[in-house]
C-alpha cells in the first residue's frame, strides 16, 4: 500500500457553484405600463407577499394574474415574479417554465435570463445554463450588477473546461462592479489551472487578508505550500480549524498532511470525532481506515474497510482491505479477496494499482502455502510491472515448494543479484536454500 494517503477533493468537497442563487424578484407594479384594472389589488398583495418572503402565498396570487388575459399579452414582470417565487421553494420545473415565458414575453429581460441560467446551473445542466447566461451577458442594455453576476456565473461554469474564457469573463465582470473575495478566489483557481502556483499563492493570501481563515482559501493555500513548507501548511489549517471547528474538509486535509509525515498520533484524533459525529459517512470511514492501517492499528481498520466495501465495493478497496488482512496474518481471507479483485484488471484506476494488487495476492498466497496461485499472480503482475527483488524471491520460493529445483535455484540467484543487501532476511533464506538445493540436484 502506498505510504502517501491521497486526499480526494470529491471526498469533502464544497458546492461547485456557491454563488449561483436566484435574483430577487422585482416588485415594480406592472400596471404602470398597462391600464389599471380589477387586478391591481391582487398585484399589490402579491408584491407584499414577495417582500415578506411568503412565496407560497405569492404564487397563489401570481397564478391568478398570469392565468388571465390572452397569451400574447402576458406581463413579463409578473411571470418573472412567479418564476422567482417558485424557484425560491425549489419548484424547479415550474420556475424554469415561467422564466422562459417571461423571456418570451420580453427577450431583453436581463433578470429573467440570468435567473434561468442560475437555476439551470444548480439543476446540473451546465450547457443549458451557459447558453442562457451568455445570452444575458450579450444583451445590449441592463443593470450592471446583474450583468456582472451573469459574467461571474459564466466564469464559474467555464473554470474547469475553458479557463481562458473564464478569465476573460471574470475581467469583464470586474469592469462592471468592484472585486469581491470570491473574485480573488476564482483568480487564484485560474492561476492554479494555468500551472502558476506562485500567482495562485499570492491570490489566496489576498483572500485571507480580507477574510481570515476562509476554509476554501485556506485549504487551497495549504495545498500549495505543503509541498515545500508542511509546517506552515499545518499552521494555516490549524488556525482555520480553530475558526471553523469540526470542518470536515479542513480536518481531513490536516490529517492527511500529518499522516504523510508519519504523525499518526496527530492525524487520527482529528478524524475519530468526525467519524463519531457522522457514522454513516463512508468517506470518513475510509479515511479513518487508511489512517488506522498506516499507523499499525490493523484490527481497528478492518471493520471500517468492511463497512465501506459492503456499501461501495471496488477492486481498489478490496486490495486495501486485503493488504490490511495480510498485516493481521489472515492470509487465506486476503487471498480470497484478492482473487476477486484481480479478476477484473480494468476495474483498477491504473495499471500500477492492478500490479500492486497482484503482488499482494502473490504474497498472501505464498504465506497461505499456495505456490500455484503465487506463480499465477506473478504472471499477472508481469503484464504491467517489471521484475523486482520481491517478485523474484516469491517466484523462487514457489518453485522451491513445487520441487522445481532448477527454476528455484535460478530465481534465487537472480534475487540475490538484484537484492544487493537490501533484503537481509530474504537473502539469508535464499542462500540457505541454495545450499540445501545443491545437494538435491
Amino acid at each position: 500500500m502506498p505510504k502517501k494517503i491521497l486526499f480526494a477533493a470529491t471526498l469533502f468537497a464544497a458546492s461547485a457553484l456557491p454563488s449561483l442563487a436566484q435574483l430577487p424578484a422585482g416588485t415594480t407594479d406592472a400596471a404602470q405600463t398597462i391600464a389599471p384594472d380589477a387586478n391591481s389589488a391582487v398585484r399589490t398583495q402579491a408584491n407584499e407577499a414577495l417582500e415578506k418572503g411568503d412565496y407560497r402565498g405569492a404564487i397563489k396570487l401570481l397564478l391568478i394574474l398570469t392565468d388571465r388575459g390572452p397569451n400574447d399579452r402576458q406581463d413579463p414582470q409578473l411571470l418573472y415574479n412567479l418564476a422567482y417565487a417558485q424557484d425560491a421553494i425549489d419548484q424547479v420545473s415550474n420556475a424554469e417554465a415561467n422564466y422562459r415565458r417571461a423571456i418570451q414575453a420580453d427577450p431583453n429581460m436581463l433578470e429573467a435570463r440570468v435567473s434561468l441560467g442560475l437555476l439551470l446551473a444548480r439543476a446540473g445542466r451546465p450547457e443549458d445554463a451557459h447558453t442562457e447566461l451568455l445570452a444575458a451577458a450579450n444583451l445590449p442594455n441592463g443593470d450592471a450588477p446583474v450583468k456582472a453576476r451573469a459574467l461571474r456565473a459564466l466564469a464559474r461554469l467555464d473554470l474547469a473546461s475553458n479557463p481562458e474564457a473564464a478569465r476573460e469573463e471574470l475581467l469583464a465582470a470586474l469592469k462592471l462592479t468592484p472585486e469581491t473575495s470570491d473574485d480573488t478566489l476564482m483568480a487564484a483557481e485560474l492561476a492554479e489551472r494555468a500551472k502558476d502556483p506562485a500567482a495562485a499563492e499570492k491570490e489566496y493570501r489576498r483572500v485571507l487578508v480580507n477574510t481570515p481563515n476562509d476554509p476554501d482559501a485556506t485549504s487551497a493555500l495549504a495545498g500549495i505550500v505543503a509541498k515545500n513548507n508542511p509546517t506552515e501548511a499545518a499552521s494555516l489549517l490549524n488556525a482555520a480549524l480553530t475558526a471553523n471547528p469540526g470542518n470536515p474538509a479542513l480536518s481531513a486535509q490536516l490529517a492527511v498532511l500529518y499522516a504523510n509525515q508519519d504523525k499518526y498520533d496527530q492525524a487520527i484524533p482529528l478524524i475519530e470525532p468526525l467519524h463519531a459525529a457522522h457514522p454513516d459517512d463512508l468517506n470518513i470511514d475510509l479515511l479513518l481506515a487508511h489512517l488506522y492501517s498506516q499507523s499499525g492499528a490493523f484490527a481497528q481498520a478492518d471493520p471500517l474497510y468492511i463497512s465501506v466495501l459492503d456499501a461501495r465495493p471496488s477492486a481498489r478497496l478490496r486490495d486495501d482491505r486485503a493488504a490490511n488482512l495480510i498485516k493481521l496474518r489472515r492470509y487465506a481471507e486476503a487471498e480470497t479477496l484478492l482473487k476477486q479483485a484481480v479478476a477484473k484488471p480494468d476495474a483498477f484506476p491504473t495499471k500500477e494499482d492492478y500490479g500492486q494488487a497482484t503482488a499482494h495476492l502473490a504474497f498472501a498466497a505464498s504465506n497461505n502455502n499456495d505456490p500455484q496461485e503465487v506463480l499465477r499472480a506473478l504472471s499477472l503482475r508481469a503484464t504491467v510491472l517489471p521484475q523486482s527483488p520481491s517478485s523474484l524471491f516469491l517466484a523462487a520460493t514457489a518453485h522451491d515448494k513445487l520441487h522445481e529445483v532448477k527454476l528455484a535455484v535460478d530465481l534465487y540467484n537472480q534475487f540475490l543479484a538484484a537484492a544487493k543487501g537490501k533484503f537481509p532476511d530474504e537473502e539469508f533464506e535464499a542462500r540457505h536454500r541454495l545450499v540445501t538445493l545443491a545437494h538435491m540436484r
